[in-house]
């Protein structure tokens, strides 16, 4: 009898091992199937540096140091294909400060320059983020702004990312815009634009960030827009 019973549960144990390997199976050959193979890159072999004007309405770069940016470490190469920093001046107000990040990887996500992760990383002290709309001709463009203080200077932000055609105006966002995304089997670039100056006037200094992202996206040309927003 035992010699039975030893059988039917080896021959259980048997049937158990052959269905969990055809479930796992099943799994995997899902996970490559949905595996995105698509590649959305706005940007492509262009460079940042050649489709963004060094002249924006009344500001020219004036200098390419100054900005709040993260250590040049192994996760920020792995992260962004292309880092763009320049200041710009009107010769009247405080210089504008202009960062943007391309990341053309599989993850499209763009954490490390996000204004509420690096600032605090370099020292300084973040207010909340809200929510910031700006006219650009007929449409509106979904921004967030805060601001910064260090040392008795406030910078005052505006930020946006793009991922793929879309523009999340949160962390939760960006991630699930992403995830959707690569559902589709789409791998989306990212970019993220931020612009900033240093005032002791939050009203003209947020007038003048309006103004230079308006003036940032009327400088270049219509068929490179969709590279900064969607």
């Amino acid at each position: 009898m035992s010699s039975i019973s030893d059988d039917f549960s080896a021959s259980s144990v048997d049937r158990r091992k052959v269905l969990l390997g055809l479930l796992f199976g099943s799994a995997a050959a899902v996970a490559a199937w949905r595996q995105p193979s698509k590649h959305l890159d706005y940007l492509g072999p262009d460079k940042l540096e050649d489709i963004i004007p060094k002249t924006i309405g009344p500001w020219k770069f004036v200098a390419v140091s100054g900005l709040v940016i993260p250590p040049e470490d192994q996760l920020a190469r792995t992260l962004y294909s292309q880092l763009l920093t320049r200041v710009y001046s009107d010769d009247k107000h405080e210089p504008v400060m202009l960062l943007i990040a391309q990341s053309a990887g599989q993850s499209g996500i763009l954490q490390v320059h996000r204004p509420e992760t690096c600032y605090p990383a370099s020292g300084y002290r973040i207010s909340a983020v809200t929510e910031h709309d700006i006219r650009i001709g007929s449409h509106t463009l979904q921004t967030n702004r805060l601001s910064a203080d260090n040392e008795g200077s406030t910078e005052h932000i505006v930020y946006w990312i793009r991922v793929g055609d879309r523009i999340p105006t949160t962390w939760r966002e960006q991630k699930l815009d992403v995830a959707e995304e690569n559902l589709r089997g789409i791998i989306p670039d990212a970019v993220l634009v931020r612009i900033s100056t240093v005032s002791g006037n939050e009203e003209e200094a947020r007038a003048t960030l309006d103004a230079f992202a308006q003036a940032l996206v009327g400088s270049i040309a219509p068929v490179r827009r969709p590279v900064i927003i969607a």
